[in-house]
């Protein structure tokens, strides 16, 4: 074959650090476009993305030529960079050091772009550590709590 192809859907999610409320609502949106051009200039789609104060929630079609690890980061550093340059509010403003990514089939991407879409109501209810560690029990990923809430 002459072509390298790939569909590789992602749910991308990280906290700020140690899930400080730091995402405000005059940001969201610009965030979540910024976080895309990031995603494109790898050559990967942001399909979907949904953030509450302390965490956001992305569905990307990865691209075939970047190791997660590396999409990962550069959307950590570009957009923490980025949102330095919103106001003095959010100059003490980090991500994370970890992150979850959770393999998507295509046949469920309406079903994770509605979750995504609807995290500001399910949170409400739901705390980021309490939905990580539900995705990480669905997915059989096993999880030292002593590690995980930077």
């Amino acid at each position: 074959m002459s072509q390298s192809l790939a569909s590789i859907l992602v749910h991308i999610l990280f906290s700020t650090k140690q899930r400080r409320p730091m995402i405000k609502d005059s940001e969201r949106d610009e965030l979540h476009a910024y976080t895309g051009g990031i995603v494109s200039r790898l050559n990967g789609t942001l399909l979907r993305a949904g953030s509450v104060e302390d965490h956001i929630h992305l569905l990307v079609a990865h691209p075939r030529t970047c190791a997660p690890a590396d999409l990962i980061q550069e959307i950590k550093t570009g957009s923490s960079k980025w949102i330095k340059t919103k106001g003095r509010i959010y100059e003490d403003f980090h991500w994370q050091s970890g992150y979850g990514m959770f393999s998507i089939s295509p046949s469920h991407r309406d079903s994770v772009e509605r979750y995504i879409d609807g995290q500001k109501e399910h949170h409400r209810h739901v705390s980021f550590q309490d939905e990580f560690r539900r995705l990480l029990k669905k997915y059989e990923i096993e999880f030292d709590e002593r590690y995980g809430w930077d």
